[in-house]
């Protein structure tokens, strides 16, 4: 654990710079996923990225029990987080209460709000589901739902607050209306998809990035995967700098991430990727060619759209992401 790299957050405190992802999407089940936090904790990883809606907590919960009672890890050594569904902005503690008592963790170091509105859908729904009680974004029920995290705080439940599939103009609204502000957010982010300007923006405000879906994940749900999207690890320029550095273009891919800036979250079931995948950001780190060699292969490929979560009269996903710098509303 001593050479997993640290991020340094605005409290002062360092967290794990690189952390494992739980979300197995619909390839992968609760058994297959913990066994694969449960070999994590015994390689080094530290911090676990988990959602309520994901499914599993309950599984990873007897995981962290198991190490915690073996003496494998003390609790304080791990960095656990989860999310509150799109479901629960009104009932936030309740969601926390039931995530803490699932993870059996006794607390939540960071807790995040997952997606910034309350259009909920229904778990594994193909791309075309919409729910008719979707909405745009709202400053008052985002703030009404952030405000119960910060009641968290101050009740010891959680540690620290998040954000997650923000925009800049959706941010520029709701920071300056916060008591304790979020340490990070956590947004899609990859070699195809660098989201530099996203990117700065949080470094400008003490907010760390962690990206998911670090390798521009091939295993992600069926519903995300488009003609056009772009394979990351199948970049020539990719593959060339992985040969340099006799590697696979994954582990170039989380080398990229780390150096960057921000703290990549990979998922995987299978022993050696998650090893590799830790133990890479340790040593033989990229150069500054290749840093800037990776910099070009910006494609603006965006895989989560999130088109599930549209609101009647909403054109098409774009309308989820600000691309004009304005917040889409009806």
């Amino acid at each position: 654990m001593a050479d997993v790299p640290k991020v340094k957050i605005y409290t002062g405190e360092e967290i794990p710079g690189v952390g494992m992802g739980t979300f197995g999407s619909d390839r992968f089940g609760s058994e297959e996923v913990s066994n694969a936090v449960a070999g994590a904790i015994r390689c080094g990883y530290q911090m676990f990225d988990c959602a309520a809606c994901y499914g599993n907590e309950k599984e990873i919960g007897e995981v962290f029990k198991t190490a915690f009672d073996e003496g494998v890890v003390e609790r304080k050594d791990l960095y656990i987080t989860t999310k509150v569904w799109n479901d629960m902005h009104e009932r936030v503690e309740e969601s926390c209460r039931k995530s803490i008592a699932d993870l059996q963790c006794d607390y939540i170091d960071l807790f995040f709000i997952h997606w910034p509105f309350p259009n909920y859908h229904a778990p594994g729904c193909d791309g075309d589901a919409r729910n008719p009680e979707s909405k745009p974004f709202s400053v008052e029920e985002f703030m009404n739902t952030y405000r119960q995290c910060e009641d968290l705080v101050k009740k010891g439940l959680i540690r620290h607050i998040g954000i997650s599939n923000m925009t800049i103009p959706k941010m520029e609204a709701v920071l300056p209306l916060m008591e304790i502000m979020p340490v990070a957010c956590e947004l899609e982010m990859h070699v195809s998809f660098q989201q530099q300007e996203l990117f700065d923006y949080l470094k400008a405000h003490n907010i760390a990035p962690i990206g998911y879906m670090p390798l521009g994940s091939p295993q992600r749900p069926e519903r995300d995967i488009f003609p056009d999207d772009v394979a990351d690890l199948e970049m020539p320029e990719m593959k060339k700098i992985a040969k340099a550095h006799g590697v696979h273009p994954a582990l170039i891919a989380l080398k990229w991430a780390q150096q960057r800036g921000q703290i990549p979250i990979p998922f995987s079931v299978k022993e050696r990727n998650y090893v590799s995948n830790l133990k890479c950001l340790t040593e033989d780190p990229l150069t500054e060619e290749e840093m800037a060699e990776i910099a070009t292969l910006e494609k603006n490929n965006r895989l989560v759209k999130g088109q599930v979560f549209l609101w009647e009269g909403a054109k098409d996903w774009h309308d989820l992401w600000d691309e004009d710098g304005v917040i889409v509303t009806l």
